[in-house]
């Protein structure tokens, strides 16, 4: 019944696209219009719509026109010589009706999924353009910087010509020039791009000056899902340099190296030992004999666990994966992982793994040591390596202190601090050693990272492609720096965080396109409230994909890619192989080269020659290795003559884990009508199969295991492959969703500072804020000493007055407050308005120090009100910092409340907020204090001291693949200004609190130790 309403009726989408389709005919008869208008004319139409815009008409109401003059623009400029990416192109592109709809879409907050070659970045022109006449920021996101300049300078030409301003933000673009480019109607840039420069705008710029973005009004996500999916499950982090740091990788990793070399010799020696006794069970026809007595069949059966063994020690241990070539091998083996699997059989599984030095769980990329491992570990490492795997029980170490009759105060502080210092190195230690044993283990060159120029560049494990700048966290990076010799960079801590769902959904309006969005499109409605519509396409797709080819093993699977690429090379057609790893790009290639087939390879090594290998991608005969750099944002053009061959055929050398990178690489192929072809060759060696597919899998091999090299047909087979992907794309949503939930707690903790932060950058009086604070503490103090007065001792005027005396330098007779009869407001109104008095006259007298040079620009008018300002930001940048490290410790240790029935996430919400509260508390207090603390001093200072003192230390480093530049002048460093041309000049230096230490004799006069005495606070020793 629905089904034929369906029929009649058509669905939602049917609809919504039939209504846009009205739209466009519209759009084509002011296209008709416009024709006649001179250049001129047609430019001007810009200014007319920016004055109808501000005369009150909508952007839906203009729609039609500004799209029309878009298109008929793209008409004129046809022919025109554009230079884009080095090389000069003829522009050839109107858009078609179906591109309109999607346009339409994209303006009313849509995700547009438009397949490979239906001309996206076109697409994507005229929302740009009509949302850009409101004179708001207007972004382009896109998956890398070579789209974002190659479509800044290519669509770019259509704004330019009518009179708009375009700019595209990449990994090489300075500081300086940000806010500039940001000014532009139209910013082309990556998401990371955007997002960090939030991220530095709101926790590294010190001055208005220096923040560069102008808001988030509307953005187009080009490869949405790319951004919003695959990359999202990872935050963008700016870290910078600890203040302390104790990593120790240099002193660990060669006793790292050695335990897993012993890992290795130990799963070799197993491996060899087994295949010798299957060898020996060989009957003439050189198969294990079915028929074996007693003793035969538990030399068969410790075979076979020895070789479960050495997959739990060692999963790519190269005798393991010949012996599984073996579907009955293979069966047996898998037997025992489903013994030991049982309850009953767990104790004797925990005495088989005892025998290895390390569990290594490749599906979920952990490792585990086990006691032989830690044994063997204080034996290959250097002394004091006894205490690394025991952590000390502080509370139980200080109660030993403190019933130590011997010791005075001074030394049981003394002890305390010393057993402070050995935890922190003891948890250092071990934490460095964790991460050089997952170095070893788990990140493999070639495939997570690549060693370039002496340095390690992650490389993207959706689009293959390297990450300069960026970094693995929490030591990570630092590790495998150790273990590939490399120069091990200075260990970092969390400045500023922030994940893509939070960041994009500040966006007052969000669109998307992509040509593979409808498998997620409920995540997008649920998580960022973004509709999938399908646009239709141009002309009709031709494209022939072929069932999988499906191998036993990589040797078969690359022995029939040979041989078909051989046989389509001698046709003519070009070919494009995708891979997933620079590894295997690296491994095909030298198959084809000892086979003497020409081909070009683009992965991260050939990353800047990716313009010039996909131009020649779809001339004849071309081979074209690629990782997937090649499958986003990419259209490969085919040669004259190539379509009548068959057009460009499509390769994959085996099943990636999410069905969407899949078509991605198949639509390289058969754009716009273009013939084309695409199969995938897949093995049961692969990581998807081998991690991810069903056990059942084993069984239906050993029953059809055809003769080597023939490949497998079995639609069981594909459902199969199709269910290890939807696993793993389920896993990934969990992970994405989990970080969300636990972001969106911190978002709001974000917002909040962040605000506070802008709220100092840009008043004009900072003192106001000042004034603001010392009201709360007051307040926040009376409600502490004054609180009902039938409970005793909870009233309580002489201790508010002792507090007020002892934290600012005010003074109050005796009995200030001794007035039962008054109210609490009225004793805070009376504290604080003593209180703000000293302030504005300590801001008076600071002020009246320096007297600025007659028609100076350069020098402050207020200086104590800057140093105020530049103090409260200061302050809240590093109490900021150390509450996200308590965050970040909070969040990896929560997760073992499960243990105790409590729900992590609750438990984390209930924490953060607490944490969240006592920030907001240190920090109101410690600026009310430092307000007093300040001191102007003038002195002779040459221009080259001063050029000197604005040099800054720049950290490239970054955290959790996310990367951070070198910063613009600090939050609260002092303001150096230059008065007049001279050599020397009168200088206000802003000083931040005595520069004295805890211990020295207080500069008061009291005769008492400074910690003692004034220095109140945990950060004078900075000061």
């Amino acid at each position: 019944m629905f089904g034929i309403l369906k029929k009649i009726f058509g669905t939602a989408q049917d609809r919504l696209v039939r209504k846009y389709f009205k739209s466009v005919a519209l759009v084509n008869e002011w296209d008709a219009k416009f024709t006649s208008l001179s250049d001129e004319a047609l430019r001007a139409k810009t200014n007319e719509f920016k004055q109808r815009l501000a005369n009150g008409e909508t952007l839906e109401q203009i729609l039609p026109e500004a799209y029309a003059v878009v298109k008929n623009t793209c008409r004129r400029l046809c022919g025109t010589e554009v230079h884009v990416s080095g090389y000069d192109q003829k522009w050839d592109m109107v858009p078609y009706d179906v591109q309109i709809v999607g346009a339409i879409a994209l303006h009313h907050g849509c995700i547009a999924e438009m397949m490979t070659g239906e001309g996206k970045t076109l697409t994507a022109s005229m929302p740009l353009y009509l949302n850009a006449l409101t004179g708001k920021s207007v972004h382009l996101v896109t998956v890398n910087d070579y789209l974002a300049k190659r479509d800044c300078e290519w669509i770019g030409t259509i704004f330019r010509w009518l009179g708009l301003t375009t700019a595209s933000i990449t990994n090489d673009t300075s500081t300086e020039e940000r806010k500039k480019l940001y000014e532009a109607d139209i910013v082309y840039g990556t998401a990371s791009e955007f997002g960090f420069d939030y991220l530095r705008d709101n926790s590294m710029a010190s001055r208005k000056e220096e923040q560069v973005q102008r808001g988030y009004y509307f953005a187009i996500i080009d490869e949405v899902d790319s951004i919003l999916i695959d990359e999202a499950r990872t935050p963008l982090i700016i870290s910078g340099p600890v203040p302390v740091s104790r990593q120790m990788y240099d002193e660990l990793k060669t006793g790292a190296a050695d335990l897993v070399r012993m890992q290795r010799d130990l799963c070799n020696r197993l491996a060899s030992e087994a295949r010798k006794s299957l060898e020996s069970l060989v009957d003439a026809e050189g198969k294990i004999r079915d028929k074996r007595d007693k003793k035969e069949e538990e030399i068969y059966q410790e075979a076979l666990r020895k070789f479960w063994l050495v997959g739990k020690g060692t999963p790519h241990n190269k005798i393991l994966k010949r012996v599984k070539e073996d579907p009955d091998l293979r069966a047996a083996i898998d037997k025992w992982d489903l013994y030991y699997y049982g309850d009953t059989n767990k104790e004797e599984k925990a005495r088989a793994l005892s025998e290895l030095f390390m569990v290594v769980d490749e599906k979920s990329s952990e490792y585990e040591l086990t006691d032989k491992g830690i044994a063997a570990w204080q034996n290959v490492a250097k002394e004091g390596s006894a205490d690394d795997f025991v952590m000390l029980d502080i509370s139980h170490e200080y109660l030993l202190i403190d019933e130590d009759p011997n010791l005075d105060t001074n030394a049981k502080m003394e002890r305390k601090l010393a057993v402070q210092e050995e935890d922190a190195k003891r948890k250092e230690r071990a934490h460095n050693l964790r991460q050089l044993l997952r170095a070893h283990l788990l990140m493999e060159r070639d495939v997570d990272y690549i060693v370039q120029d002496g340095k390690i560049v992650i490389i993207d494990e959706h689009t293959g492609r390297p990450q300069p700048g960026r970094r693995f966290s929490d030591g990570l990076h630092q590790a495998i720096e150790a273990k590939e010799a490399v120069s091990i960079q200075k260990e970092t801590q969390t400045y500023a965080t922030v994940t893509l769902q939070n960041f994009f959904r500040m966006y007052k309006k969000l669109a998307g396109m992509t040509g593979t969005a409808t498998t997620e499109a409920g995540e997008f409605k649920q998580i960022y409230k973004l509709e999938v519509l399908e646009i239709p396409t141009h002309r009709t797709c031709v494209r022939k994909d072929f069932n999988d080819e499906i191998y036993m093993t990589e040797r078969e699977k690359y022995n029939a890619i040979l041989k078909e690429v051989r046989e389509v090379h001698e046709q003519g057609r070009p070919i494009l192989i995708g891979t997933e790893s620079v590894e295997v790009s690296e491994k095909l290639s030298r198959i084809f080269k000892q086979n003497k087939l020409p081909h070009t390879v683009l992965n991260a090594k050939q990353n800047d020659k990716e313009a010039e290998i996909v131009a020649h991608a779809g001339t004849r005969g071309a081979i074209t290795i690629a990782t997937n750099m090649a499958g986003r944002g990419t259209d490969i053009k085919l040669a004259p003559g190539v379509a009548e061959l068959g057009g460009l055929y499509v390769m994959g050398t085996t099943r990636h884990q999410s069905r969407r990178i899949d078509r991605q690489l198949r639509g390289r192929c058969a754009r716009q009508g273009d013939p084309g072809t695409s199969k995938f060759y897949v093995s049961f060696e692969d990581a998807l199969l081998r991690l991810f597919a069903s056990p059942r899998l084993t069984g239906i091999l050993q029953k059809f295991r055809p003769p080597e090299g023939e490949p497998i047909s079995a639609s069981i087979l594909n459902k199969s492959i199709e269910t290890a992907q939807k696993r793993v794309e389920q896993r990934n949503y969990t992970i994405r969703k989990h970080t969300l939930e636990y972001d969106d707690v911190m978002n709001k903790q974000r917002q909040e500072v962040y605000a506070f932060r802008n709220e100092i950058i840009h008043t004009e009086h900072p003192e106001v804020i000042a004034v603001d604070i010392l009201n709360t503490v007051c307040q926040t103090a009376a409600d502490k000493y004054f609180k009902n007065h039938s409970e005793e001792g909870a009233w309580d005027p002489e201790g508010y007055r002792q507090w007020l005396i002892q934290h600012f330098p005010v003074s109050f007779e005796d009995g200030y407050f001794d007035n039962d009869h008054l109210e609490i407001e009225d004793l805070e109104k009376m504290a604080s308005e003593k209180v703000i008095a000293a302030f504005e006259e300590k801001l008076k007298r600071e002020n009246q120090k320096v007297v600025s040079a007659e028609n100076s620009s350069l020098s402050p008018a207020k200086p104590a009100h800057e140093a105020i300002r530049n103090m409260m930001i200061r302050k809240n940048d590093r109490l900021w910092q150390e509450h996200l490290l308590t965050m970040d410790h909070l969040r990896s240790e929560v997760g073992l409340r499960a243990v105790g029935q409590r729900d992590p996430l609750m438990e984390f919400k209930q924490e953060a907020f607490t944490s969240f509260d006592e920030f907001g508390q240190n920090l109101r207090s410690e600026v009310a204090h430092d307000l007093f603390r300040f001191e102007i001093i003038t002195r002779q200072v040459s221009i080259q001291d001063l050029l000197a003192g604005l040099q800054l230390e720049t950290n490239r480093s970054l955290f959790a693949g996310l990367e951070v530049r070198p910063p613009q002048e600090g939050p609260g460093a002092p303001v150096q200004q230059i008065e007049g041309p001279s050599d020397m000049v009168e200088q206000p230096v802003m000083v931040q609190g005595p520069r004295v230490g805890r211990n020295d004799t207080c500069p008061c006069g009291s005769g008492k130790k400074y910690k003692k005495c004034c220095g109140l606070h945990k950060d004078d020793d900075e000061n």
